[in-house]
């Protein structure tokens, strides 16, 4: 079944008051601010109509309206990206939302529209997620790269920073690397905001696991692209190195 163009919000959650790195969204990256390369990617996606960035902070509102974007303000009280982006949601004539965090400058586009196109195709997915296949000994061990298990499906089974799954004999192997990006479909959405937090997701500190815990499904998407989240002045740096190496060829 062909996929359409219409109805595919992007809200892109943008919180200023970063504990590592405070003003995050606004740091610059070769002249720009962070929050426009998430913008723009989301912006060049095949099967989006609508960027929306979603913020608790005029200096983010102002500086994403000085780039042309559409920005709105999010009560104060929105403890979590997904409560940030259910709130902004509730105003929005989409069915189809894509929580893409704005912390995440090097998401590919077609990564964006991998997330989109089941929510548009399948009438029994309600929420969608990617992942990259990926064999690296040392990001399997990793406690900071996530990791997700998927049934025949393709819904995921268990997200974790633990390796899984666990190969018992060879120590590592293939593996898929979680990414960060979320769809869903508007009402499945607002569900998850309504939540309670459950017990797996303090103890991996993975907000998804809430999903699973509460006997809903989410499906994974596999895709071609990594990207890499800033969450400290390291990543930053990292990211700064990437992109103006790219912005130079």
């Amino acid at each position: 079944m062909s996929v359409s163009r219409k109805g595919v919000a992007v809200v892109i959650p943008a919180r200023y008051a970063s504990t590592r790195l405070p003003g995050k969204p606004l740091a610059k990256i070769d002249g720009r601010p962070m929050i426009w390369y998430v913008w723009e990617n989301a912006r060049k996606s095949l099967l989006v109509s609508r960027v929306v960035v979603a913020t608790d902070d005029l200096r983010i509102v102002e500086a994403v309206r000085d780039f042309g974007g559409e920005a709105r303000m999010t009560s104060p009280g929105c403890a979590s990206g997904t409560d940030r982006v259910a709130e902004t949601a509730r105003s929005l004539d989409e069915e189809v939302i894509v929580n893409l965090q704005g912390d995440e400058p090097m998401m590919h586009p077609s990564v964006i529209d991998a997330v989109a196109a089941p929510l548009l195709s399948d009438p029994a997915v309600s929420m969608t997620t990617a992942a990259l296949p990926r064999e690296d000994p040392g990001e399997f061990l990793s406690p900071s790269v996530v990791k997700v298990v998927t049934d025949v499906r393709g819904d995921a089974l268990y997200f974790s920073r633990s390796p899984i799954p666990h190969y018992r004999d060879a120590g590592t192997g293939k593996y898929r690397k979680h990414l960060g990006i979320y769809g869903y479909r508007k009402g499945f959405l607002f569900t998850v905001a309504a939540l309670p937090t459950a017990a797996l997701e303090e103890a991996e500190r993975l907000e998804q696991l809430r999903v699973l815990h509460n006997g809903y499904r989410i499906r994974v998407v596999d895709v071609e692209f990594d990207s890499v989240g800033v969450d400290t002045p390291e990543d930053l740096s990292a990211v700064r190195e990437r992109l103006c190496g790219r912005n130079e060829r």
